[in-house]
């Protein structure tokens, strides 16, 4: 059954998903790997489409696969499907540019967390919506970290205390976002750091374990397991 997406709601979310995935092992790229057989690009949207605010939502495809991502998006939500770019901040211009007048809050997901739950797609619009200009779901760091230099020699122990884990959705003021990414120099894989680098507070919010990023063959394993109990 296709989600209903909520024509008053004031989310957009970009969803960049042309990219390769080489540490998954070679395959297609990474969002149309399969979880427990459907693409890690349909869990992920499916997810969002049943958060209650989302208005919109953008995936910017590869550029040679965006009618096959097109159909086999159309059973999961109503969705626009655009060509990505070569990196990742050119799939989120080209996603945040289809946008339609409307939602002024925009979230940019990792179709690789695949499992993130619609209750965090929500906490962290909610706290775009109290004001804040950026937002991004963040774990305390639990191992011990260490620097070292170039020879593997630990220089000494970092203070975790300080230290998160940084997720996604990460969430903007419309404007926000769209004013970091026309001003963008250097390519960056994170869009809050487009944002820091405009001067711009980012504020943290909880995230969720559930919001692992798929990345290697261990990730998508401990993803299916997770689906298996119910994720």
């Amino acid at each position: 059954m296709t989600a209903q997406l909520n024509p008053r709601g004031d989310v957009a979310v970009l969803v960049p998903a042309a990219g390769a995935g080489v540490r998954l092992g070679p395959g297609a790229p990474k969002a149309l790997r399969l979880l427990a057989g459907e693409p890690l690009l349909v869990h992920a949207v499916r997810r969002i489409a049943a958060a209650p605010s989302v208005h919109t939502i953008v995936v910017a495809a590869p550029a040679t696969e965006v009618e096959a991502v097109r159909a086999m998006l159309a059973p999961v939500a109503p969705v626009t499907v655009v060509p990505g770019g070569a990196e990742r901040q050119a799939s989120v211009a080209a996603a945040l540019a289809a946008v339609p007048a409307g939602p002024e809050i925009v979230l940019v997901h990792d179709a690789a967390r695949a499992l993130t739950p619609p209750h965090l797609v929500e906490s962290v619009a909610a706290a775009v919506r109290d004001g804040r200009d950026a937002v991004i779901p963040v774990l305390p760091v639990v191992d011990t970290i260490k620097e070292v230099d170039a020879t593997e020699r630990v220089l000494g122990t970092v203070d975790r205390s300080a230290l998160r884990a940084v997720q996604t959705p990460q969430g903007f003021r419309r404007s926000v976002l769209v004013s970091a990414h026309r001003s963008a120099g250097d390519t960056l894989t994170d869009d809050a750091g487009l944002v820091e680098k405009q001067g711009i507070a980012v504020t943290c919010v909880p995230g969720s374990e559930l919001a692992l990023k798929i990345t290697r063959p261990f990730d998508l394993a401990l993803a299916e397991h997770l689906l298996t109990t119910g994720a």
